[in-house]
């Protein structure tokens, strides 16, 4: 028990340095932290409001205060009122909480919604960490030999590539319906986010493997080798440059080999989500969204489950994480997102479990009541 409790601790103390810099270092801490917030959809203002409770319990501590702000309505919900899933009065108000040097914790959002929050703030860089905790071991599906100290940083690009190309959809003259997409990489596009990914393993283990698709793509997959040819040199990074279909069967295949993964949006939406296996569920997969300038959106990788609404049975603990990300890597409250990582461990430490991770001999408990039971344990460990 005591090993994945630490494992969980010792991750790079704030990972989105490499993309922010020396900007926050030295900024003075406010009297309260701003965050704002997007409910979402579906499951989303059920599993969002469990990880406000446990931030609830860590003002509640007295270490430190936070300045809530809710925003309005997003994906489908938001469709039926505005026409489009980012509303205008939702990029107004991130466009508010970014000035305010807020972070945004958001709930699923459906349609577009992700794919234009992103573009819309040049939140060009995804960190999704993919790392096993031994407290769950007896729930994941890949035996333990292969996924033990398995610890992945996806860096996925995404601001460009197939999801921000564009599409349009014809009848032919015979009545056949046509429908085409086209898309594209710069090199201004891929040299940053493969930067990002070369200096995250010069801080890790040193091992960065890129992902894409030389037959299928021939000339982008050319441009992202070349690209980090030239970046890992200069960085004294080993790199390995791996095609997607074979980098998705050594994920499940052998993934204690892989150390930070970088690839374009497409591969490393897919990628992320299948390394989700090597947790023990979709619900505990989450990540962060950056830009260089310092905004930033946390999410889970899981959808708005629109099947579970109303059952209380989604697992909030993916955006309980997000929120231990957030406060380390917007904030740089590295002990306090400590106390909320060893909290979610030592509810999975007391026997608890949500239906998705439940085997014989466990207790299950409810989306609120995983909420209540991590704040409840984040108070205890805080004493």
């Amino acid at each position: 028990m005591e090993l994945s409790t630490k494992a969980i601790i010792q991750r790079p103390a704030r990972l989105s340095d490499s993309i922010f810099g020396d900007r926050f270092r030295h900024r003075p801490a406010p009297d309260a932290f701003t965050v704002g917030v997007l409910e979402g959809e579906g499951i989303g203002c059920d599993v969002v409001r469990a990880a406000l409770r446990v931030l609830s319990a860590l003002e509640e501590t007295g270490r430190v205060k936070f300045n809530l702000e809710f925003g309005g309505s997003i994906g489908q919900k938001s469709e039926a009122v505005h026409g489009k899933a980012l509303s205008d009065e939702v990029i107004r108000f991130c466009q508010g909480v970014f000035a305010e040097g807020g972070p945004i914790l958001a709930g699923p959002g459906g349609g577009r919604f992700v794919y234009d929050l992103r573009k819309q703030f040049d939140l060009f860089c995804k960190l999704t960490p993919l790392k096993v905790c031994g407290e769950l071991f007896d729930s994941i599906r890949v035996k333990r030999e292969y996924v033990n100290d398995v610890d992945i940083l996806m860096v996925r690009e995404n601001v460009a590539g197939i999801y921000q190309g564009s599409w349009t959809e014809s009848p032919s003259l015979n009545g056949d319906r046509s429908a085409e997409h086209s898309f594209s990489y710069t090199e201004h596009e891929v040299r940053r986010i493969i930067a990002v990914a070369a200096k995250l393993a010069s801080l890790r283990r040193g091992g960065l493997t890129v992902v894409i698709k030389d037959g299928g793509i021939p000339s982008i997959s050319k441009l992202w080798r070349s690209c980090a040819a030239d970046i890992c040199a200069d960085a004294g990074v080993k790199h390995n440059c791996l095609n997607v279909d074979h980098v998705a069967y050594q994920l499940v295949q052998s993934p204690q080999q892989f150390d930070v993964v970088v690839t374009s949006n497409l591969f490393g939406d897919i990628l992320a989500d299948l390394g989700a296996v090597l947790l023990g569920s979709r619900a505990l997969g989450y990540s962060g969204n950056f830009s260089s300038s310092g905004s930033a959106v946390y999410q889970t990788s899981h959808g708005a489950a629109h099947d579970l609404v109303g059952k209380n049975q989604a697992n909030p603990m993916g955006q309980i994480f997000s929120l231990a990300m957030l406060l380390r890597e917007s904030f740089g409250l590295a002990a306090e997102a400590e106390l909320v990582e060893r909290a979610a461990v030592r509810v999975w430490q007391q026997g608890w479990r949500t239906s998705d991770l439940t085997n014989n001999g466990y207790r299950v408990a409810g989306t609120k009541e995983t909420g209540e039971l991590v704040a409840e344990a984040l108070v205890e460990i805080s004493r």
